[in-house]
């Protein structure tokens, strides 16, 4: 039988590495590449970066010298980040960590940045935070991986299932210290933020897929996502054991497979048309400063 070990953020954080970089979307990352610029090094922001996943994944797929900037407020997460990385023509990529607040970060900390990224953040933050993050960000390149929507397909599928995403669903939107985290609404928040400073969004559909492949992260995220539905409806609780326990057997069994939703969101490059949450089009793209920003709603 498969069982839960006790992780540590960043063992979790190593655990799905692999899932996030087969998730995100290279089709953004294409658009990104064509507008950089060649002359001089690529300096790029990263924003709650974690141990410095985005920038192991996203720098081998960017050409010529870069410049990575990691913000993090965690020190002991950022110990881990790489000290140096290579281009996808070789060329030099240095690392920089700032132990930073990212949502009290501002335009002039981004100032120098020719792109800004984050992985797997905005549902962890509130409207206001995200408010002030783009519009730290609004007149640069920014590409935002893997916010979740609410969505998780199982194969096989059980009656159960549709409750215990409702409840870790309304678990992700909680209220922690005062704050009103957004969970799957992030997406929905940091478009319209976007927009309303007059910067272009889309966004395409990064989904992990869970399989046979993948047991240990499979019951890791299942046990953290059962924990949390569980915290906010413990009336689950009763229903909870038999329902794990049958999952744990088909990851053993080889059977279970999971797609988990999310959506990368590629801002500040005019792709041919305004953001769909959703819409897997985009056009060739150019990278430019946001116009004139719109009025606020209701204004």
């Amino acid at each position: 039988m498969t069982t839960r070990l006790p992780f540590e953020f960043a063992d979790w954080l190593r655990l799905r590495e692999p899932a996030d970089a087969a998730a995100r979307s290279a089709e953004l990352v294409d658009v990104l590449r064509r507008q950089l610029p060649a002359e001089r090094p690529v300096v790029v922001h990263d924003l709650g970066s974690g141990t410095g996943s985005m920038a192991r994944w996203l720098a081998p797929r960017l050409p010529g010298t870069q410049h990575w900037v990691l913000h993090e407020w965690d020190a002991g997460l950022l110990a881990r980040a790489p000290s140096e990385l290579h281009a996808t023509d070789g060329g030099p990529v240095t690392v920089a960590t700032r132990n930073s607040d990212i949502t009290r970060l501002t335009a002039a900390d981004l100032a120098d940045a020719h792109l800004i990224t984050a992985s797997a953040l905005l549902d962890m933050l509130t409207a206001e935070e995200v408010e002030r993050i783009v519009a730290a960000c609004a007149g640069h390149p920014t590409f935002f991986a893997l916010t979740v929507v609410g969505r998780a397909e199982f194969t096989p599928a059980e009656p159960l299932d549709a409750d215990f995403t409702a409840a870790f669903n309304a678990h992700q939107r909680r209220t922690v210290d005062g704050r009103a985290l957004l969970g799957p609404d992030a997406v929905d928040v940091t478009v319209s933020a976007f927009r309303r400073q007059g910067v272009d969004v889309r966004v395409r559909s990064s989904p992990w897929r869970l399989g046979p492949e993948h047991p240990t992260l499979t019951a890791e995220w299942l046990a953290g996502w059962l924990d949390a539905a569980v915290e906010e409806r413990p009336e689950l609780g009763r229903a909870v054991g038999a329902y794990r326990n049958r999952r744990l057997a088909a990851i053993d069994a080889g059977r279970l497979r999971v797609v988990l939703h999310h959506v990368d969101l590629l801002a500040g490059c005019l792709l041919g048309g305004s953001a769909t949450v959703g819409d897997p089009a985009y056009g060739e793209g150019r990278c430019a400063k946001p116009a004139r920003p719109a009025a606020p709603d209701g204004g």
